[in-house]
């Protein structure tokens, strides 16, 4: 048994669900599909709407078909569209602001008003 099927497993006890329950295949297709085709935060909301409509009876295939499909028609930016540097999660600190930062941790340059 693999470290997936373990936790799988072991989540699936916890919530009182069988491990046949979990659709991990489908689920790492659509997360997959939504990372790559949208952006990466879609991923686990999308996972999580997978299973809210498989809950309320929807087929987990027919969902995951749905979603993959939907993600991969999504309008890719174009490069011109992007400002030219990394990208930057919506809320995060930008040196400017003071944030800390990505890789030392280290309190970023302010720049002056």
């Amino acid at each position: 048994m693999n470290e997936l099927d373990a936790w799988i497993a072991a989540a699936c006890a916890e919530l009182g669900l069988q491990p046949d329950d979990a659709r991990a295949d489908a689920v790492l297709d659509v997360a997959r599909d939504v990372a790559h085709q949208v952006l990466r935060p879609g991923a686990p909301v999308s996972a999580y709407l997978m299973g809210v409509a498989v809950g309320r009876g929807a087929d987990a295939s027919d969902v995951a078909t749905r979603l993959s499909a939907l993600a991969m028609s999504w309008p890719k930016k174009e490069p011109s569209e992007d400002k030219g540097g990394p990208q930057q999660d919506e809320g995060e600190p930008t040196k400017a602001q003071g944030g800390l930062s990505r890789n030392t941790g280290e309190p970023s340059e302010r720049k002056p008003s």
